[in-house]
């Protein structure tokens, strides 16, 4: 049973900040052929970021990625890494991710440990981020922007489809790097009820 909430507990002030998409965004490069990368990106995701008393080290964080969203500009690619060979779309249609745990390492800098889940498996992943600081835009909106990256083996989230090549290395690299660009808005505050 909790205990009784302190002063400071029960006037603290939860901030919601909405990832913008627009000014946002979530890509992707993997080895093709082990001597080239190719890149993409998910074009459909949202999230939000919940802020206790204004301070970005506690807060919490939610994504959710429509996985058949991937785009990597070839249409006959996009196609298979939709397929059950990758995401299966079909069976799995989002992504998410989860953290509630931020370890500040000074200068703006951090790492925020949270769960990834890829096709109905979670993994805990660590990102690490950076904090580019706030402003308002031109309409009085509050925003926020940091970026992070983490590398992930994608056989861990069950990606396991490949081709051995005939110089005896593999059509697509286990190592995915993710590149993440973070907009928030800030936004209105809601009265308890």
């Amino acid at each position: 049973m909790p205990g009784p909430q302190t002063f400071k507990e029960m006037h603290m002030a939860t901030e919601r900040w909405e990832i913008d998409p627009s000014h946002s965004g979530i890509h992707f490069s993997v080895r093709h052929l082990v001597i080239a990368k190719v890149r993409g990106q998910f074009s459909r995701w949202s999230g939000v970021l919940v802020v206790p008393d204004g301070d970005f080290t506690k807060a919490t964080v939610e994504a959710v990625i429509d996985a058949s969203s991937i785009e990597t500009g070839v249409a006959d690619r996009d196609a298979h890494l939709k397929s059950a060979d990758f995401f299966d779309v079909a069976n799995f249609p989002e992504v998410a991710f989860s953290a509630s745990r931020f370890d500040a390492q000074g200068d703006g800098h951090g790492r925020l440990a949270g769960s990834l889940t890829i096709k109905g498996v979670t993994k805990d992943i660590v990102l690490d981020v950076e904090r580019h600081g706030q402003a308002k835009d031109p309409w009085g909106n509050e925003r926020a922007a940091f970026s992070a990256t983490v590398s992930i083996d994608r056989k861990d989230f069950g990606l396991t489809w490949n081709q051995v090549l005939e110089t005896g290395g593999v059509m697509v690299g286990e190592r995915v790097n993710l590149e993440i660009e973070i907009e928030a808005v800030r936004q209105a505050a809601t009265k308890a009820a």
